[in-house]
């Protein structure tokens, strides 16, 4: 919702959402297919239309299809000697569940077009491949976009899965006018994978694919932030309490992780590079600490609780090797406090984001826009930020552990002139690339291929 609340505030706008909790349920089931008046942080007023699913079918869609399976496919997280094993649970999970939880939300769309017929139709993400192609089959005169979130691998990534599956994905987000990732890396990607998996027609130099006799656009979108919203929140009383505790007990220098627990996020190989640091350069023990604020995520999947295990396991190797009277190298917290992650990003002198993959990560821009240290962002070359801040960031292959450590030696001995340019680049380049730019392209693509239309449906 935070990132598209330019868009809430520009636009007449329906949302439609899946109904989670209990009271989701009761409130969907108690108004029908009624849309409720809601009012956005702001006062924007919108329309949530709220979806609700079979408990069963919603847990094999998100637990066993969305997370586990399309997830790990676009992140490159399979080894793939022992996984991932395509049983006849996946299949049953994919039409059971990933099919039927899509099923019902075309089904809302289209409600939902029936009464606004020039609405147009904005999809989001890994969740909802299959929707678009139901919604085109039942009113082929939809205008329709499709932003993918998450990285988009190679074509023979996705021959992991099955024919079928991989098919579907790729004809369903074709049935949109426009599909949207966050840089040209990921587009070049789709594009190849349009070609290569359903023997489209793709033209790179323009972004666009013919399929089935219609032409769909596919552009690079990098989504951002609002830098006064991070300003504000940077002098809020609560980041302040929280900013007061980091500084109490933090030592001369700070490196700095907000993640959530996820595979992708590499958190462990982090571990392991800070533990070579210290190996390589025993004068900086005592002097440099760790701070990683971990949210623990989607931990209902066994994936992700194990990897909780082994981040808590590879922390503990460190600070049983290291550790001192007075001194602990590395300290984890693992909780959903985003005010303390803003406090810690206002404190660190060196950002580590060394994720395996990511679609962007927006930990890279939000956080220099409050550091009070001049603090230097050590950033993987495979995230999607990194495309844009990449002349300012120290730039790491998230595999290779004696890079990280060398890039977190160069961080923490670079002259304080040099660490204020790099810091003023990226400020200066986010706040010109803010998340209502953002929302403008991508209403400006949709208005090129489709001039028509006030209201939006965001799905």
């Amino acid at each position: 919702m935070t990132s598209l609340r330019s868009l809430i505030t520009q636009q007449d706008v329906t949302w439609v959402a899946s109904a989670i909790s209990p009271e989701d349920h009761v409130v969907a089931l108690e108004g029908g297919n009624e849309p409720l008046e809601e009012r956005a942080g702001d006062g924007a007023p919108y329309r949530l239309r709220l979806v609700s699913h079979d408990p069963q079918a919603y847990d094999l869609y998100y637990n066993v299809v969305s997370n586990p399976i399309l997830w790990f496919a676009q992140h490159y997280l399979w080894g793939l000697v022992e996984s991932p094993n395509i049983d006849n649970g996946l299949h049953l999970a994919w039409s059971e569940g990933y099919g039927a939880v899509n099923h019902a939300f075309a089904d809302a769309v289209i409600e939902e077009l029936a009464r606004e017929p020039e609405a147009d139709v904005f999809f989001h993400d890994y969740h909802l491949y299959v929707a678009p192609r139901l919604v085109r089959e039942r009113m082929p005169e939809a205008t329709m976009s499709h932003f993918v979130h998450i990285p988009w691998p190679q074509p023979d990534y996705w021959r992991v899965l099955p024919e079928s599956i991989r098919r579907t994905v790729h004809d369903g987000l074709l049935a949109n006018d426009l599909v949207s990732f966050h840089t040209e890396r990921w587009c070049r990607n789709f594009l190849r994978c349009c070609e290569d998996i359903l023997d489209a027609k793709s033209d790179f130099s323009a972004g666009r694919v013919r399929y089935e006799g219609r032409t769909v656009e596919v552009r690079a979108r990098p989504i951002s932030v609002d830098p006064a919203e991070f300003a504000a929140l940077a002098e809020s009383s609560l980041v302040r309490e929280e900013e007061a505790t980091i500084e109490d007990g933090r030592v001369e220098q700070l490196i700095v992780r907000v993640d959530r627990t996820d595979p992708s996020k590499n958190i462990v190989r982090g571990f392991k590079a800070y533990e070579l640091l210290l190996e390589e350069h025993p004068e900086l023990r005592g002097r440099v600490g760790m701070l990683a604020l971990l949210d623990p995520s989607r931990q209902d999947i066994p994936e992700y609780a194990e990897y909780l295990g082994a981040i808590q396991r590879a922390a503990r190797v460190v600070n049983d090797r290291f550790r001192t009277e007075g001194w602990l190298p590395l300290e984890i917290r693992v909780e959903d406090n985003f005010h303390q992650a803003v406090a810690a990003y206002k404190q660190y002198d060196v950002l580590l984001v060394n994720a395996i993959f990511d679609g962007m990560n927006l930990v890279a821009k939000e956080a220099p826009l409050v550091n009070a240290r001049d603090g230097v962002l050590v950033l993987s070359e495979n995230t999607g930020a990194h495309d844009e801040l990449g002349e300012w960031a120290i730039t790491v292959n998230p595999f290779d552990l004696s890079g990280q450590a060398a890039a977190l030696y160069e961080a923490l001995t670079m002259d304080q002139e040099e660490r204020g340019r790099r810091l003023h680049g990226i400020r200066s380049h986010v706040a010109e690339h803010d998340i209502a730019a953002w929302i403008d392209a991508q209403l400006a693509d949709l208005d090129a291929v489709e001039h028509g239309s006030g209201s939006r449906l965001p799905v």
